[in-house]
């Protein structure tokens, strides 16, 4: 295919599916911001929770689009989750955000989980970068402060996992029901990095300089099996390894962030580092994650498979990082892949009936029947990212 079919292929799946879908389909007219669930049958629940990481990531890719296209309607959704987020996340006597918050806009869970927090600090400063909002910018700012002065391990750096309400040591730690109960985890350092990134772009400062390069610095030290170019999952606080599990969609969406948080920082020595690291990736996930039909498999260990459904995020997160494995190498066969990578998608992934992407399909092929359409974790930011990064990757 050439580039610019793909492109419009992406643009029109960005466009006319993915962002019209939630525009059309999730705005909660009655209580405010967004609906928290629908599941596949595309039953609406208006009494689910709303969770930081789904409003987060609704203002992330809205105020991305209107960066991109300055159409009003986009602007309009990146306003709403702003506003939303303003009135009801926001912990007014400890500072920072709620971790979910319920229908009518009350803190059901209060605890201040690092990964959250990570995502409203990326999608703030996305909407300064498309709208120029000083506000959204401070509070990026306080909320990097936050996790600086409460997060922040000086003993053994990095991020702990999570804080109570008041920012005091918790026992619940834990992301979600799939995760260890551990004091660190590769996801909260890959996203609290993606956040840092988007951050300096406007705000070069030397502390937020400092934070970012230690972030590099920790996942090639600590987070990266050098044996195997693949993230550990989970860790103590002095980075003892907790789980031999690998997340493909992880490694490879993580060989992108990695480089271009390198690139925004501008430090040419550790940008070397990093791509060498990245390639190594890359190429781990292309050897050893990738189906015959183009799609990559969700988790395996050392013994092989351990999660063969293809979710909808890895594939998204795919696309984009072997492309840019493809830039950084000039290897074709990280080109194909990435275009395999997006016809797996269009065949198997994109709901062409309910719109938006089913949350993913089983070994054959066929989409999981009783994951949600919309939910805490099921979001428009990994495929609507995906497609707007190839847009401005693709020649």
């Amino acid at each position: 295919m050439d580039a610019q079919n793909w492109k419009d292929q992406l643009r029109l799946e960005l466009q006319d599916n993915i962002l019209l879908y939630w525009i059309n389909n999730t705005v909660d007219t009655v209580h405010g911001g967004f609906i928290g669930e629908i599941d596949h049958q595309l039953r609406a629940n208006p009494q689910a929770d709303k969770g930081l990481v789904l409003n987060a990531r609704i203002l992330w890719t809205y105020s991305s689009a209107y960066r991109l296209y300055r159409d009003p309607a986009y602007l309009e959704m990146a306003e709403r989750a702003y506003d939303y987020l303003r009135n009801h996340f926001v912990d007014r006597e400890y500072g920072g955000l709620y971790w979910m918050v319920d229908y009518l806009g009350r803190p059901s869970q209060d605890k201040k989980q690092v990964y959250g927090q990570a995502f409203a600090i990326y999608a703030l400063a996305e909407y300064y970068r498309a709208n120029g909002n000083q506000e959204a910018l401070d509070w990026a700012i306080e909320l990097y402060r936050l996790l600086e002065k409460h997060s922040y391990d000086h003993e053994y750096k990095g991020y702990f996992e999570a804080l109570a309400r008041d920012w005091q040591p918790t026992e619940e730690l834990s992301l979600s029901d799939k995760d260890l109960n551990e004091k660190k985890s590769m996801n909260t350092h890959l996203h609290v990095l993606e956040a840092y990134t988007n951050l300096y772009r406007i705000w070069k400062s030397p502390e937020l300089d400092s934070s970012l390069r230690g972030l590099i610095e920790v996942t090639l030290d600590h987070i990266i099996n050098p044996e195997g170019a693949h993230f550990w999952l989970f860790f103590d606080e002095a980075w003892r390894v907790k789980s031999d599990h690998i997340s493909y969609g992880h490694d490879i969406e993580g060989s992108w962030l990695l480089v271009e948080a390198a690139e925004v920082l501008g430090d040419a020595e550790v940008l070397g580092r990093v791509k060498n690291v990245a390639a190594a990736m890359a190429e781990a996930v292309h050897a050893k994650g990738v189906d015959k039909d183009g799609g990559i498999w969700n988790e395996a260990d050392a013994g092989g498979l351990t999660d063969a459904n293809k979710d909808w995020w890895p594939q998204a997160e795919a696309m984009v990082g072997f492309y840019n494995a493809y830039q950084m190498t000039k290897d074709d066969k990280f080109q194909q892949a990435a275009h395999k990578s997006w016809e797996f998608i269009r065949n198997y992934i994109v709901d062409h009936k309910g719109g938006e992407w089913h949350w993913g399909v089983d070994p054959d092929g066929r989409p999981l029947p009783n994951e949600p359409k919309v939910s805490p974790w099921k979001c428009p930011y990994h495929n609507g990212r995906a497609c707007m990064e190839m847009l401005e990757r693709l020649p």
